[in-house]
């Protein structure tokens, strides 16, 4: 649907912490300058409005006041990027704010339920931060025509992970419904800020084995990622579908498939036969892991920060398309749960004396992958759908834009499906459907 209405600004400011914050620079770790010159992720969060438009819902005064309260506990979020007296990049946090936007649209739930991940999402409801790459968070809160809400999110990758992200979100929207009292009704736990638990060792020890898993440049840049064309699609698997594929991956040992090695084995099979790739060839399917529970002692969950290290299965694209006859599916889950496996301890701690004596630093802005490489970001069992402000869960939320083809995002549905956003080149597109769903034995593709 070719949309052309603009939306109107009707506000735009900072909303600084309600109390006051730490002032100092924060240092951050090699797994966050990895991602320094990776810039903002943009993300859509739709809510519909059931009783219709009233006076209070979306209330903005209420929405900022909360935000300004959740701030405090996470204050790295209105800072700034900087570097220190070393160039060593850091967060200047000085209780800069964060942006905060208000927009009227002529558009309907109906309207922005429909769209896929493209600029034109992003350019309607995402806040505009281009020239402001510094800025660690934007909000834009955008009323609908019917009554409903877009809610547009930016926040710069050095500062957090999803994992974090979603912390933060689920704070926010639980001070706004429940008020001061949301902490303890809810046993939020506080953010914790201490970088320093992921500092290299001294000296830095590399075990030999780490770069057979670990992923040392997963963005090598091999094209200018604008100068191809890249299409986003939302594919939706349903739970009962889901726990066919599942049944399907069961290893014969009797071990039990997850979510994600299940559907990332699937993507992968579909992707080299889309692709065309050579049987000879060798295709590398890499995925960022939480390190947190990998760690001894292990980091908290609520560590706040960049917490991933990027892994990697890599096969002869001939093992990943075989026949269920001579390589069933449940070999290609089991390779990647055999790389998720090997994370432990020294594993993460190796990959950060790693990323600290090669200079994670300068790592480049993301660009194109190899034809031969797909990434897979999983999003499930995360509390996507927690952002409930007091009024209601959101019906939906995904990525505004992702321009970069081979780059996959694995996130749940409310009804037990898994949707799938897949962004490649528009040749394959179809094939990659019509693969996605043979699998299934579907007469008609379900598409969001």
């Amino acid at each position: 649907m070719g949309v052309g209405e603009e939306v109107k600004v009707v506000d735009s400011c900072m909303v600084t912490p309600s109390e006051e914050t730490p002032r100092k620079g924060l240092w951050l770790s090699p797994l966050d300058l990895m991602l320094v010159n990776r810039g903002h992720t943009p993300t859509v969060y739709l809510f519909g409005s059931e009783s219709g438009a009233t006076d209070d819902f979306f209330d903005v005064a209420r929405l900022k006041l909360a935000m300004a309260k959740a701030l405090v506990a996470f204050y790295p979020l209105s800072g700034r990027l900087n570097v220190d007296a070393d160039g060593r990049p850091e967060i200047d946090c000085a209780g800069q704010g964060a942006l905060f936007v208000v927009t009227h649209s002529d558009l309907t739930v109906n309207d922005v339920s429909n769209f896929q991940p493209s600029p034109e999402l992003k350019r309607l409801f995402v806040p505009r931060v281009e020239d402001s790459p510094s800025l660690m968070c934007g909000i834009q809160v955008n009323f609908l025509k019917c009554g409903g809400v877009a809610l547009g999110t930016v926040l710069h990758h050095v500062v957090i992970d999803a994992m974090s992200a979603f912390h933060f979100f689920q704070t926010w929207s639980a001070i706004c419904r429940d008020g001061d009292t949301a902490a303890e009704v809810l046993e939020l736990e506080l953010p914790c800020h201490d970088r320093t638990l992921l500092r290299a060792r001294s000296p830095p020890v590399v075990h030999p084995d780490t770069l057979s898993v670990f992923c040392p440049d997963p963005n090598q840049t091999v094209s200018d990622p604008a100068s191809g064309a890249v299409v986003n699609k939302i594919f939706v698997i349903s739970k009962d579908q889901v726990a066919h594929l599942k049944r399907a991956c069961g290893g014969r040992d009797g071990w039990r498939v997850s979510t994600f090695c299940a559907v990332s084995a699937l993507v992968w099979r579909c992707m080299c036969v889309a692709r065309k790739l050579p049987p000879d060839a060798t295709t590398r399917l890499a995925f960022p892991a939480n390190v947190r529970r990998s760690l001894r002692p292990p980091l908290p969950d609520s560590y706040f920060g960049n917490g991933i290290i990027m892994l990697g299965a890599a096969a002869k694209v001939r093992d990943i398309i075989a026949s269920e006859d001579d390589q069933p599916l449940a070999s290609v889950a089991g390779q990647i749960r055999g790389t998720i496996r090997q994370m432990g301890d020294e594993l993460v701690r190796s990959v950060i004396d790693y990323l600290e004596m090669t200079g994670s630093q300068s790592a480049s802005p993301a660009g194109g992958m190899p034809e031969s490489e797909l990434r897979v970001v999983s999003w499930l069992g995360m509390p996507v759908y927690d952002a409930d402000f007091g009024w209601g869960k959101p019906l939906v939320m995904h990525r505004a834009l992702q321009q970069r083809a081979g780059l996959v995002y694995l996130m749940d549905g409310l009804d037990g499906s898994v949707r799938i956003l897949v962004s490649t080149e528009p040749s394959i597109l179809n094939d990659f459907q019509r693969l996605l769903y043979a699998n299934f034995c579907l007469s008609e593709a379900h598409v969001s």
